[in-house]
């Protein structure tokens, strides 16, 4: 249970300092760290990033970080994709799921490496703006 705690005082960390949670966290973290199967990580990541999204949610909010709106819609059209998503995942063999899911953090870094090659820091904030008037 240790390990479980280190686990999730580090994937908050980062969840809120990068913005990025669940998956990307903590799904290699519970197949590595705990021993847990593909499957297993990723049905417990998305319990453990619920309370992760609130927490910085909110924080960032406060700071004036958040478009609400589209928040709201993102995650509304996303319980659909979620249901779906699961669906897929009890029906895909366990190694489609480990490569499927490193495919996809190698998808990840390769845009970020992109933009920052590009140069695009993808702030969305222009001079003179302060942190609560980013234009989206």
């Amino acid at each position: 249970m240790i390990e479980a705690v280190v686990i999730g005082l580090v994937a908050g960390v980062v969840a809120g300092l990068l913005g990025v949670g669940g998956g990307a966290l903590f799904v290699p973290a519970l197949t590595i760290g705990l021993g847990l199967s593909q499957l297993d990580a990723e049905a417990t990541s998305l319990l453990a990033i619920i309370p992760v999204a609130f927490v910085g949610a909110v924080r960032q909010r406060s700071h004036g970080n958040v478009d609400v709106r589209t928040g709201v819609v993102l995650g509304v059209v996303a319980v659909a994709g979620a249901v779906a998503g699961v669906a897929i995942a009890n029906a895909v063999p366990e190694r489609g799921l480990e490569v499927g899911f490193g495919l996809f953090l190698l998808f990840v870094a390769g845009q970020l490496v992109w933009r920052d090659f590009r140069g695009d820091r993808g702030s969305g904030a222009e001079v003179g703006q302060g942190a609560g008037e980013r234009h989206l």
